[in-house]
């Protein structure tokens, strides 16, 4: 037997007995150990938190009322193009007796119903704050007080850190035992920022209505209510999607008021949304105030920072904006645009495979009209959507730029019909090409030249629809697409912006870029990170794909609907002309391999209707190949004047040996006499209804003349297309020829 087991059951007991109470003893000794330690560390936490409340200062009110104006450069850095906010704000200060009670009562409903009974803090939000700095995101979740707001607006910078978090609460915990919450709400309301450079509840209630603070009514002080969240997100006069947000937030304040019992149900009943004054902004106006809104846009959206930030946070922003080429822009549009005054443009170059815009036009005064035609104006694509059922086709493998169609002159498809069932009665079906024009059995690259709508039709029938819809969204369009067979004719509608960058992405061999317009931002504090773009990119599409697709866009521009820029601009280059049904909107969508640049053209009435661009009294017919490629031209040669002339890269012909699956026989009304004859020479001298452009190295003509006739009667054969015309063509759902 072991000397170590025991020499009966007894003894084993008393053994057992023994070593439970040793276990017993010292878990009690470490259990107490720790104890003392917890509490020595909560003493010291408490005596730190103490001591640093007695070191905390509160700033005096006048230190931070001072705001400094946030100022954008052009992308030297040095240029500066706009100053974000009115000089040291724009601020009226009315004591809590001269602002409605609605309007106290709408604020605490929106943003701290229980103000008067916490103690200027909220534990909860401070918590929240802390887990989510901890899990590694930024110091800014947390439900914050009033009192809270206050101090950081008023107070404190806007810099988002753990440290200024800390110092928020402190201050806030001395000014609520400082101050009475009348005083604190009064100050609240009075710094806090509106929108439109607006610096308290005065001035806001002057732009947004019209009125003084102490007669808001229920509904309008809502709304203010409301805005303090994010002007730019609920400032109704902004767009649909804000007077949305707006409704429904100054709803939900509304009925917390009535929970609250500082409204009645009638008066809720009477609170209807309230009418707004139309804000004009007195720092953003001329041509670049349209760009440096989509800045403003940008650095709320993308950096996530505030409106109070961006008016009086003394930012130093950098934007791509080139100096030079905006001018250039703005010059082009100026020289070449039509006289009409309710026609308006809208231009945005892209450097390809980056995303920088290094120029913006969206109209001719932001002070005056804002709405930006570069990326807020949707107009439909016309035939600059004919690339991406090119695309398309090209990536199913069964046809190649040498593959031929029929390209006569009208031809019926039941795909193309309301019923699925072509009427040659009625027309529904029916697809026809600018005036009839009638082409051979053509390859296409002179499909693409002269924008055939014929024989893209049966392109759109082969690739399908969705795979067009794809190739668009893919290449960069963002806008809501459907999957009609007629979207190969441009019937989506879409803004400049989203189709220069997917055209860039074709320009950059396939290699997508998110469009962005700030490059760099600094902070007053030293001490925060500077903010530095990175672009975004991605290869979305083969390489070889795209090298033929470019050589197909070059067609136009050599003797097609784009010749004009093809002479006058001096190096190679690629595009796409677009006119839409009805010539409501007209396009021209181009590029060189390191600049891409679309322009866009539509007529409105004063309540934002689109026309057509028709027998206009000066103009004519606007269609893309007229006004729109001149601008392009002229601006492009502007931009790229100095610069390198880059070849684009040789083609792959991918899918040398594919043959299209032979479709039945379109139907057309009759044979065309000319259906068999030679395609049109994309070489050819321009018909007289323009005079011989001279060489690329003279200047273009005049601009002050006017561009080709739309009107001339055109060729009835095919061997003398008029290259810078395009018209809509005729079908049951849309059409276009550009």
């Amino acid at each position: 037997m072991s000397p170590r087991q025991p020499r009966s059951r007894a003894e084993a007991t008393r053994r057992s007995a023994r070593s439970r109470t040793s276990t017993t003893s010292r878990r009690r000794v470490w259990l107490k150990r720790g104890l003392w330690g917890v509490l020595g560390v909560f003493v010291l936490g408490v005596a730190g938190v103490a001591l640093a409340y007695a070191l905390t200062d509160i700033p005096k009110p006048n230190e931070m009322v001072t705001a400094q104006a946030s100022i954008v450069y052009y992308s030297d850095g040095k240029t500066e193009m706009a100053r974000l906010s009115d000089e040291g704000g724009n601020r009226e200060s009315v004591p809590l007796s001269e602002i409605s009670p609605n309007m106290q009562h709408a604020i605490l409903a929106a943003e701290d119903r229980d103000f008067y009974q916490n103690s200027g803090i909220s534990p909860t939000g401070i918590a929240r704050a802390v887990w989510v700095a901890v899990k590694g995101g930024k110091a800014t979740q947390g439900g914050s007080t009033i009192t809270q707001q206050y101090v950081k607006n008023y107070f404190l910078t806007q810099d988002r850190t753990l440290s200024r978090k800390a110092k928020e609460i402190l201050i806030s915990l001395k000014i609520d035992k400082q101050q009475s919450k009348d005083q604190i709400l009064e100050n609240y309301l009075n710094t806090i920022y509106y929108g439109r450079g607006a610096y308290g509840i005065e001035t806001a209630s002057e732009s947004y209505f019209g009125k003084h603070a102490k007669d808001l009514g229920p509904a309008q002080a809502a709304l203010l209510a409301a805005v303090v969240r994010g002007p730019s997100l609920y400032d109704p006069t902004l767009g649909d999607e804000q007077r949305t947000n707006a409704e429904q937030r100054s709803d939900y304040i509304l009925d917390a008021m009535v929970d609250q019992g500082w409204l009645t149900s009638q008066e809720r009943q009477k609170a209807t949304f309230p009418k707004v004054k139309k804000y004009r902004p007195k720092q953003l106006g001329g041509t670049s105030g349209y760009a440096v809104d989509v800045i403003k846009r940008e650095l709320v959206d993308t950096y996530k920072l505030s409106e109070s930030d961006i008016q009086r946070g003394g930012l130093k922003v950098v934007s791509t904006i080139d100096k030079d080429r905006q001018q250039d822009a703005v010059d082009a549009v100026d020289a070449e645009s039509p006289q009409e005054k309710d026609v308006h443009e809208g231009l945005v170059s892209i450097v390809p495979g980056d995303g920088a815009v290094v120029a913006l036009y969206g109209g001719k005064d932001y002070a005056e009209r804002q709405f930006n035609n570069a990326t807020q104006a949707t107009m439909q694509a016309g035939s600059t959507f004919k690339i991406f059922t090119l695309i398309a086709a090209l990536q199913s493998g069964e046809v190649s730029t040498a593959s031929t169609f029929n390209g006569a002159s009208p031809q019926y498809f039941d795909e193309f019909s309301s019923t699925g069932e072509a009427d040659y009665a009625t027309g529904d079906g029916r697809v026809k090409n600018y005036n009839d024009e009638q082409f051979g059995q053509i390859n296409l690259l002179t499909a693409t030249g002269h924008s055939v709508n014929t024989v893209f039709a049966q392109l759109n029938i082969l690739a399908g629809a969705e795979n067009t819809m794809k190739a668009a969204q893919t290449a960069g369009v963002r806008s809501e697409l459907t999957p009609n067979m007629a979207n190969v004719l441009g019937t989506d509608s879409v803004d400049v912006m989203e189709m220069a960058n997917a055209y860039a992405t074709i320009a950059a061999e396939g290699v997508r870029a998110e469009p962005y317009l700030v490059k760099k931002v600094t902070f007053p504090n030293s001490s925060a990170p500077v903010i530095k773009a990175e672009p975004k990119t991605k290869q979305v599409f083969d390489k070889d794909l795209m090298d033929d697709v470019i050589e197909a866009m070059q067609q136009p521009l050599l003797g097609g609907t784009a010749a004009y820029a093809g002479e006058y601009l001096g190096r190679p280059a690629a595009g796409k002309t677009g006119t839409s049904e009805s010539l409501r909107s007209a396009w021209f969508d181009g590029y060189v391999p390191q600049l891409a640049t679309a322009v866009g053209l539509y007529r409105s009435d004063k309540k934002g209707n689109q026309l057509a661009m028709q027998d206009l009294p000066t103009s004519g017919n606007i269609t893309g190949g007229t006004y729109p490629v001149r601008i392009w031209t002229a601006y492009m040669r502007a931009a790229l004047e100095g610069t390198d002339i880059e070849q684009f890269p040789a083609p792959a012909h991918i899918n040398e040996d594919a043959s299209p699956p032979a479709p039945e026989a379109p139907s057309t009304t009759s044979a065309p006499s000319s259906t068999t004859s030679a395609p049109p020479s994309t070489t050819s001298a321009p018909p007289s209804s323009s005079s011989a452009p001279p060489s690329t190295t003279s200047a273009p003509p005049s601009s002050s003349s006017a561009p080709p006739s739309t009107t001339s009667a055109p060729s009835t054969t095919a061997s003398s297309p008029s290259p810078t015309l395009e018209s809509p063509s005729v079908s049951s759902s849309a059409g276009d020829g550009g």
